[in-house]
């Protein structure tokens, strides 16, 4: 199996391991960095019992495929499609527009992803990786960063820019000044998207990554204890 059928599990057990929290057979990142919890292909049938400890009672979670479905107590919230998708020949260079983005920054990071809704970003997500960002007059218009890190891989993540700059190609210079830097790793670029997103979906085909496979977005709430 490639790393890339199970990101999360790779990162957090590769070269995220210093954010991974465990309970039994799972991992996760800190609630403040990533809402992804991760588990081994083959877990064992206490997997969502690991899964509640860790996260705790009522606590949302990603549905896993590794995990199969939640137990008939937990709620499902919503489910969907997505796609993942690989760098098949993206041109990958610097942007010398670009502004790199810190701790700092989280303020407006936070502020440019409450309206654009690209995806989870959190208080810390950006130490995760390398985020870029582009300003004009002094203000955050549009970013794009580093997520999942499996060996040999890195996800471009919480791609945005503000509604009243868009069609500016802002996006695309982002992605690949993104690309530029996993790849002066020696690492290759991968991403996610909404299946229903086709004009993020367009975008990346046009810069030059390719479907890889469909996948499958889920969240659940973990069960709460009875009332005594």
């Amino acid at each position: 199996m490639s790393v890339l059928d199970n990101a999360a599990w790779a990162s957090l057990t590769g070269p995220h391991a210093g954010f991974a929290e465990r309970a039994g057979q799972v991992l996760r990142y800190p609630v403040d960095v990533s809402p992804f919890l991760a588990v081994p292909d083959e877990p064992d049938g206490r997997v969502w019992d690991d899964i509640a400890a860790l996260a705790g009672p009522g606590a949302v979670v990603p549905i896993l495929p590794q995990a199969g479905p939640p137990p008939p107590e937990w709620e499902i919230l919503q489910t969907a499609s997505g796609v993942q998708m690989v760098d098949a020949g993206v041109e990958a260079r610097p942007d010398p527009e670009t502004v790199r983005l810190t701790l700092a920054d989280v303020p407006e990071m936070l502020d440019l992803v409450g309206r654009t809704r690209p995806g989870p970003f959190l208080p810390r997500t950006v130490l995760l990786g390398t985020y870029l960002g582009i300003r004009y007059d002094g203000v955050l218009v549009a970013m794009a960063g580093e997520r999942l890190h499996p060996p040999g891989w890195t996800e471009i993540s919480a791609v945005c820019t503000d509604p009243a700059y868009r069609g500016r190609g802002l996006a695309g210079r982002l992605v690949r000044a993104v690309a530029a830097g996993i790849r002066d790793r020696g690492e290759t670029p991968f991403l996610h998207a909404a299946g229903a997103n086709v004009n993020a979906i367009r975008l990346y085909e046009t810069l030059g990554f390719r479907l890889r496979r469909r996948t499958f977005f889920g969240q659940a709430r973990a069960a709460e204890p009875p009332s005594p």
